[in-house]
């Protein structure tokens, strides 16, 4: 009998465990979220949200080009090369030699189109004294008259020809045409010239572009004159201040518009260079918040504000950004808000906080 009550009295006692443990926490939810408060304060740092210029950032990668080059190859590949005076990227002066051919054929060439224009000349007086004309007035000579006389006597001809030696001899010597620096220099002394193809390049190193593309949707955020910080992915390069110079009024097929950026190179940029663009410009009158202040809720962009000693959820839309801040539309974004921008990744709704420095 003893042993019976005693079963009963233990299971009483369990049956009333049970029953005081039957509870659930309490959860905090906002807008369907489940979240729960944590046991301890959690620790925050705060902003006063006001407006103020948001310097924009919008980042490309691009490629280098020189503005100006030349491409500089010989008139003639009839004789070899006698002499080269630099190397590629040597730098050069305006005028500055950098090649040149063997010119004892041309010279001689010269020299003989020379004799027959002089030929010729005296043979085109000879006509015009017998048509009664005096050679040493020419300007009293119609100019019917006058070409007859050159075709009968073969001065046009051997001018024509004279004009073409000349010209020859002069683009044997390849000089610079600015200054610069030299580029695609193959060729060898004593080899002939390649037929077609320039003996080398001359780059501009001062002036240089750099061309980028933009979203389509980004374009109106772009405009000629824009600040451009251009970084080449040479470590040692640093980065270089320029401005847009172009923008190609075309999309493609891709949704890019494709952006120039003129950039002094200092001798630090060069043709073909890879580099990371970022396109600066100050966006007056915007409500400013560092990235830090902004986590994900399922998905949604949330923003804790400060009320009262406790984090206030609020649903915001982010807008234009750079390295480190968004510019910032929603519930509670107004000037005098009290942002918190740290310390909280697991806030939720009304959970209580301490500022902290």
């Amino acid at each position: 009998m003893r042993r019976f009550s005693r079963q009963w009295m233990g299971l009483a006692l369990v049956a009333a465990c049970l029953a005081a443990c039957g509870g659930q926490p309490e959860a905090n939810e906002k807008e369907g979220v489940e979240t729960v408060l944590p046991a301890s304060v959690a620790e925050v740092s705060v902003m006063t949200l006001k407006k103020q210029a948001f310097e924009h950032e919008l980042v490309s990668n691009g490629k280098v080009e020189a503005k100006r080059y030349a491409a500089l190859q010989f008139r003639t590949t009839t004789e070899p090369v006698a002499r080269i005076y630099v190397k590629n990227g040597d730098r050069v002066k305006k005028g500055q030699k950098i090649a040149e051919l063997d010119l004892f054929a041309l010279q001689n060439k010269l020299t003989q189109a020379e004799y027959t224009l002089e030929q010729a000349r005296l043979e085109m007086q000879d006509v015009l004294i017998g048509q009664g004309y005096a050679p040493d007035r020419m300007e009293a000579v119609p100019e019917e008259v006058k070409k007859l006389a050159a075709t009968k006597s073969g001065y046009g001809q051997s001018k024509a020809a004279y004009e073409l030696a000349k010209r020859e001899l002069e683009q044997a010597t390849l000089t610079a045409p600015f200054d610069g620096t030299v580029a695609d220099l193959d060729g060898k002394e004593y080899n002939m010239p390649e037929s077609g193809k320039p003996f080398c390049r001359i780059l501009s190193t001062t002036d240089m572009e750099v061309a980028f593309t933009v979203l389509e949707s980004e374009l109106p955020l772009v405009k000629a004159g824009d600040r451009v910080e251009v970084m080449p992915y040479t470590v040692a390069s640093g980065s270089l201040q320029g401005r847009i110079a172009e923008i190609n009024p075309s999309v493609d097929e891709n949704g890019m518009v494709k952006v120039k950026a003129l950039v002094n190179g200092k001798g630090r940029l060069f043709d073909g260079m890879n580099a990371r663009v970022s396109v600066k410009r100050s966006v007056p009158g915007q409500l400013v918040i560092p990235k830090t202040a902004v986590v994900l809720r399922s998905g949604k962009q949330v923003v804790f504000t400060l009320k009262d000693g406790k984090a206030i959820w609020n649903y915001v839309q982010t807008g234009l950004e750079n390295m480190t801040e968004y510019t910032v539309t929603g519930d509670g974004m107004e000037e005098g808000a009290v942002v918190i921008t740290t310390g909280n990744v697991n806030l939720a709704h009304e959970t209580p906080v301490k500022v902290v420095e």
